[in-house]
């Protein structure tokens, strides 16, 4: 049975948040609960609209697009699936790329 795009969606902050450190964590899980929705909308905009301006602004990062991207699904339908697909996945990739850079990079002697 396929998972509802709610159910998806709260996967990939699960995912998400398990991967940043506590503090962030935490901030990420508060931004999820309804009453923080007049936080979330803006906050998802101004991540997105940060991230689309950081070839001009070299502070602001491309990381900020799919980071304003979750904020915003958990609040416009269409964008709940997607997002939470390429944030799984993004999510394991970086999983696998940092057990890689341990496994080959920091090698006890």
């Amino acid at each position: 049975m396929r998972k509802s795009s709610k159910a998806k969606l709260r996967e990939a902050f699960l995912h998400l948040e398990n991967e940043v450190p506590g503090g962030v964590a935490r901030q990420v899980r508060n931004l999820r609960h309804p009453h923080a929705r007049w936080v979330r909308l803006p906050l998802g905009v101004l991540f997105v609209l940060g991230g689309l301006l950081a070839p001009v602004i070299p502070i602001l990062g491309v990381w900020m697009i799919p980071l304003g991207l979750l904020l915003l699904a958990y609040d416009v339908p269409f964008l709940r699936r997607p997002t939470a697909n390429f944030t799984i996945w993004s999510t394991r990739k970086w999983v696998a790329v940092k057990e890689w850079f341990n496994r080959h990079v920091r090698r006890s002697p």
